[in-house]
C-alpha cells in the first residue's frame, strides 16, 4: 500500500492548493447522483450516499447543490444519464492505472482518455490487464491534529478497521468496503477530523520508479488524468523515493 499512500499524499497536497473548486464540486455532485440512483435518496439507508454527502460537506459544497444532485439521482430532476465506468491503462515505466470515470458519453470519454494517455507516454489496456493487481478497499483520510501513531492505532483497532499508514499531514486508514460507513461513523463519534472517505482501488503490489525523468512523466500523466472533467479518481501502483518527489515538487513550484 506504500504506492497508494504516496500518490494519495501528492493528491491531497495538490487539492489543498487547487483553486478549481467548480471542477471539484462537479465530481462530488456526480458521486452523490450515482449513489442516490443506486441506493435511494435517504443517506440513513444508503451508506455510499452518506459518505458522498460527508465528502461534499468537507469540501464546503453548498447544501442546495447537494440536494439537487440527490434529486437528479432519484429522478426528481431531469438531466443527462451518468454512467460509472472503470478503464485500465499504463503510465510510462509500466506503471498500472485504474481510471474511475463518470460520463454521459462513453465514446467521447474513452477517445479523450486514449489521446491523453498517448500524449503523455501511456496507453489504454485491455479489461483485466491490470485490475488483478488492485483490491477495492474502504479508505479514510484522517487529520492528525497532534495525534501520535500509537493513539491513532488504538482508534483503528477499536473501530475494527484493517490497517493504517502515517503520512506527513494525515493518517490513511484501510477497511473492508462494506465497513467504511461504520468506521467513519465511529471516527466521527470520537471527533476525529475526516478529510475524505471513499472506496478506492488499492494496489496489492507496487512498482518502484527510480528514474526521476520517468517519475516526472508518470506524475504529469496522473495530474492530467485527474484534471479531466469525466475522471473521478486515478489509482496507480507506483512508488517513488521521497528525495525524488521533493526534487520534482521543487522544480514544479
Amino acid at each position: 500500500m506504500a504506492g497508494h499512500s504516496k500518490w494519495a499524499n501528492i493528491k491531497h497536497r495538490k487539492a489543498a492548493m487547487d483553486a478549481k473548486r467548480g471542477k471539484l464540486f462537479t465530481k462530488l455532485s456526480r458521486e452523490i447522483t450515482i449513489a442516490a440512483r443506486e441506493g435511494g435518496g435517504n443517506p440513513e439507508n444508503n451508506p455510499r450516499l452518506r459518505i458522498a454527502i460527508q465528502n461534499a460537506r468537507a469540501a464546503n459544497m453548498p447544501n442546495d447543490s447537494i440536494q439537487r444532485a440527490i434529486k437528479r439521482g432519484t429522478g426528481e430532476l431531469g438531466g443527462d444519464t451518468i454512467e460509472e465506468v472503470i478503464y485500465e491503462g499504463y503510465a510510462p515505466g509500466g506503471v498500472a492505472l485504474m481510471i474511475a470515470v463518470m460520463t454521459d458519453n462513453r465514446n467521447r470519454t474513452v477517445s479523450e482518455l486514449r489521446h491523453l494517455l498517448s500524449r503523455h507516454g501511456g496507453s489504454m489496456a485491455e479489461a483485466g490487464s491490470v485490475a488483478w493487481n488492485f483490491q477495492r478497499r474502504g479508505v479514510l483520510y484522517v487529520e492528525k491534529n497532534g495525534m501520535t501513531e500509537e493513539q491513532m492505532l488504538e482508534y483503528v483497532l477499536e473501530a475494527d478497521a484493517e490497517d493504517m499508514v502515517e503520512e506527513s499531514d494525515f493518517f490513511i486508514v484501510y477497511t473492508e468496503p462494506g465497513k467504511l460507513s461504520q468506521v467513519q461513523q465511529f471516527f466521527e463519534q470520537q471527533q476525529l477530523g475526516i478529510k475524505e472517505a471513499k472506496v478506492e482501488f488499492v494496489p496489492s503490489t507496487t512498482l518502484k520508479v527510480e528514474d526521476p525523468a520517468v517519475a516526472r512523466k508518470v506524475l504529469k500523466l496522473l495530474e492530467a488524468l485527474e484534471d479531466h472533467d469525466d475522471v473521478q479518481n486515478v489509482y496507480a501502483n507506483f512508488e517513488v523515493d521521497d528525495e525524488i518527489l521533493e526534487e520534482l515538487q521543487a522544480q514544479s513550484q
